[in-house]
């Protein structure tokens, strides 16, 4: 088993900030692709931003200039962080762990934008 265990989210305000870590139980954490995605109710997991072991980012067209992916090899963590927060980006985010066969999902943690 590879535990992925997330912290940081909460409720805020919109056009707050929030900053997700996971963090990766995984040997050899930086060959892993890095990921952060979320479920709102009764919709789909959708994709928000991947790191790569080179550090090249990818984002969602409906996050992009909005959230930052960074990853510390060193503490073995992944982080998100979230400005100009809106009630659309409510949801229970997820992080996820990718190399070859491995693909691993933390438990998720809840962020809700609210006023």
């Amino acid at each position: 088993q590879v535990q992925l265990v997330e912290s940081g989210g909460g409720l805020v305000q919109p056009g707050g900030s929030l900053t997700l870590s996971c963090v990766a139980s995984q040997n050899n954490f930086n060959i892993y692709t890095m990921g952060w995605y979320r479920q709102a109710p009764e919709k789909q997991r959708e994709f928000v931003a991947t790191i790569s072991r080179f550090a090249v980012t990818n984002y969602a067209d409906s996050v992009k200039g909005r959230f930052t992916i960074s990853r510390n090899n060193a503490k073995k963590t992944v982080y998100l962080q979230m400005n100009n927060l809106e009630p659309e980006d409510t949801a229970v985010y997820y992080c996820n762990a990718k190399a070859g066969t491995v693909d691993s999902w933390g438990q998720g943690t809840q962020v809700t934008v609210s006023s």
